[in-house]
């Protein structure tokens, strides 16, 4: 047998641990992490092991496949992009461009072929964008625009520096960081106290970061925002803010004062569900530790006041001098310096809306929680077609389970995908790219986010077949077909070759030669790709540096403070604060993350589905037992708009009156083609989420905080 072993990344999440693959003749036969890494050090996750399993999956496509009947036949790729650009520009030229829709998925982002999914976006001129970020990051996003004139500038957490930090509604033990791309985050949370810092979690359950901390404040879902306004209160108001140092740096401190003069702790307490004192000692410990940063993520995101509450870690690390200094949040230098650009981007916020004319358009798409409503509602604007690209929609996204439906009814519907998924079963057409093991890459993205400067490259395990084409290459066609050119059969083969000769690694070495390391800068000892490439584990290129100077984009250069859309969000959401609402629904519903599952990726590959059911109601024996139901049991998961069914967990790592389920799951639909996933299908959470619960500033599904009641499961009576 011929062995050998390739360096690369594992790309299944942002993390992008550095692994060693082994391969004998045609099998991977080990997966482990690569000490080399710069970044990960050797660190990998149960995960990065199923890279092998997924190149190897028989279920995983090789070749286009069309839609005949309930079932799909093989079809060649010329005959394929030829009956898509045919279907496409009928569907234009019959309605306008708007009738395309377009879903991204967040796997594009794994990869640099999301350049070219930005590109087809541009072609097609459609309003109808939509993405994984209305379900994921964008109320960050908006608030780096809002405070430092760009969507982009999301600051990073400086963990391996800080002597304080604080995690809010985000778990990197298993994560590995998002928007602070950490991999081997439990090492890095176990060396802020090796070093003599604190650690502390707040959150509705005692996650596996949480473990690690020295401190776990339960908040009540939801509670997140009152809890920071009675922490910036007590910054405020007892002095405990260099004063000089953040007029300096910030605009709006005298308009948050009097934000906050009637926040107290003990008005938001109740609220919270954290008692006065706790809220007043994380102010103060916060204000005097010599470094600390606040770090929050999607469980906070993915609320009514996601927004507002990131406006507020943002601002309370600034009044404490924590923004752009070491150990606080900062601002990455990578090699394709994207974030130096990102304040000559429109964000075209409310240029457009959906067509209930209830969510504004942001960063130029709309939030995919319109998404079903905007192709089922009868008019002559609705969607008639879609492209989805890296996606699975019917499991990531709240539609208040009528997606099935919109899918159905689409004039024609195109996917680039690997399987055919719950929501790829609809398509007329699927266009598989190869496995991530046959590709070679250097991530643009994900390096802008990163707690340490690096470059690393991606090197190809298997050399794709013949007819194998990579994500960018079908993105590519795909433009090509929609574009309107004359002699289409002449000017399209051209102009494929011209985007042959435009690969992603050509874009990005020259991206790099122009960017802060590269050759046009630091001349013959720039940063390459060839350099990258050939340096075991990628390049370190230092720790982050204080930048935002150099970066902001508001017009005055300072950070704004006060954005008035956020300060009139936070006055209505404090006004509305002692509103009691009667409900059926007693219990709080909030989201959970696994180590061996990455959305609805995994679910197909065995060596991620051993073990114990994983699809769970996590439930707070208090509340288990005071509705009969014990560890194990079948239990009815209801809310106001749909109804799933799952296993009862029993643990008191979630606070009382809050249960958890992840999402990701429900693998019963008819036709999908995973054969190991609808053997253990679990249930979809998103059924239980209301669409129109969102965000008000960015549309962001609010899946987390949904009221809902738990119930023994009825098991049906035979009469016979």
């Amino acid at each position: 047998m011929n062995s050998t072993t390739i360096a690369r990344q594992c790309t299944l999440c942002e993390a992008h641990c550095g692994i060693l693959v082994t391969v004998e003749d045609t099998e991977v036969t080990r997966i482990e992490g690569n000490p080399d890494d710069v970044l990960s050090k050797g660190y990998i996750c149960p995960k990065a092991t199923a890279m092998g399993g997924l190149h190897h999956d028989p279920d995983r496509l090789r070749t286009p496949v069309r839609r005949v009947g309930d079932a799909f036949e093989p079809i060649g790729w010329d005959e394929a992009f030829r009956e898509i650009g045919q279907r496409l520009r009928a569907v234009r030229a019959a309605h306008g461009p708007s009738a395309i829709g377009m879903y991204l998925g967040n796997p594009a982002a794994h990869s640099s072929s999301v350049m070219y999914g930005a590109l087809l976006r541009i072609a097609l001129l459609t309003r109808n964008f939509f993405s994984a970020s209305s379900i994921d990051q964008f109320p960050q996003e908006f608030v780096a625009w809002r405070m430092f004139g760009a969507n982009v500038l999301m600051p990073v957490a400086d963990i391996d520096r800080t002597d304080r930090l604080v995690v809010l509604g985000a778990n990197p033990a298993v994560s590995n960081g998002s928007i602070s791309t950490m991999p081997g985050a439990k090492l890095r949370i176990k060396n802020v106290r090796a070093r003599g810092g604190t650690v502390v979690v707040i959150d509705p359950r005692r996650t596996e970061t949480a473990r690690l901390a020295d401190e776990h404040v339960a908040v009540r879902p939801g509670g997140d925002v009152y809890l920071l306004l009675g922490m910036l209160h007590v910054l405020l108001t007892e002095g405990l803010c260099d004063e000089q140092a953040v007029r300096a740096q910030c605009s709006g401190l005298d308009q948050l004062g009097e934000l906050v003069a009637a926040t107290t702790p003990e008005l938001m307490a109740p609220h919270a569900g954290v008692d006065a004192d706790t809220i007043t000692r994380l102010a103060r410990d916060h204000a005097a530790a010599p470094s600390a940063v606040l770090y929050a993520r999607i469980g906070v995101c993915l609320q009514t006041t996601g927004t507002i509450t990131h406006w507020l870690v943002n601002t309370i690390n600034a009044v404490t001098g924590n923004l752009d200094r070491a150990g606080g949040q900062m601002f990455a230098t990578p090699p394709v310096d994207a974030a130096r650009y990102g304040k000559y981007l429109p964000m075209g916020y409310g240029a457009w809306t959906d067509r209930s004319g209830t969510h504004k358009s942001f960063r130029s798409e709309l939030p995919v929680a319109a998404l079903a409503a905007d192709i089922l509602a009868p008019g002559p604007d609705r969607i008639r077609a879609m492209i989805t690209y890296a996606g699975n929609p019917m499991l990531s996204t709240p539609q208040g389970g009528k997606l099935d439906e919109a899918l159905e009814s689409l004039d024609f519907y195109v996917a680039v995908d690997m399987y055919v998924t719950e929501t790829t079963r609809h398509a007329d057409i699927i266009l598989p790219p190869i496995s991530p093991l046959e590709r070679e890459d250097l991530n643009l993205l994900f390096p802008v986010f990163s707690v340490r400067n690096n470059a690393r490259f991606d090197a190809r395990v298997f050399t794709p077949a013949a007819d194998g084409l990579e994500d960018w290459q079908i993105l590519a066609r795909l433009v090509t077909e929609v574009v309107p050119l004359p002699a289409r059969a002449i000017t399209g083969r051209a102009l494929t070759g011209v985007f042959e000769q435009l690969s992603p690694l050509r874009l990005t070495a020259a991206a790099i030669a122009t960017g802060p390391y590269g050759v046009l800068r630091r001349g013959r000892k720039g940063l390459t790709v060839n350099t990258i490439r050939n340096t075991a584990g990628g390049v370190d290129l230092g720790p982050l540096m204080p930048r935002l100077r150099e970066l902001i984009g508001t017009k005055d250069r300072r950070v704004a403070l006060t954005p008035p859309d956020l300060l009139a969000e936070v006055r209505a959401v404090l006004a509305d604060a002692d509103t009691v609402r009667a409900t059926d629904y007693d219990l709080h519903l909030i989201g959970r993350r696994h180590l061996r599952s990455n959305n609805s990726w995994l679910h197909n590959i065995d060596s991620m589905m051993k073990g114990r059911d994983r699809c769970t109601v996590l439930m707070h024996p208090v509340d288990a037992t005071a509705r009969g139901l014990a560890d194990g049991d079948q239990a009815t998961v209801e809310s106001a708009v749909g109804t799933i069914e799952v296993p009862v967990e029993i643990s008191d790592d979630i606070r009382p009156g809050v249960v958890a389920i992840p999402h990701g799951w429900g693998h019963r639909e008819p036709g999908v083609g995973w054969t190991v996933a609808a053997s253990r299908p679990g249930a979809n959470v998103n059924l239980l989420h209301d669409p129109t619960h969102t965000d008000p500033l960015t549309g962001t599904a609010a899946v987390n905080n949904t009221r809902v009641r738990v119930s023994p499961t009825k098991v049906p009576v035979d009469i016979t």
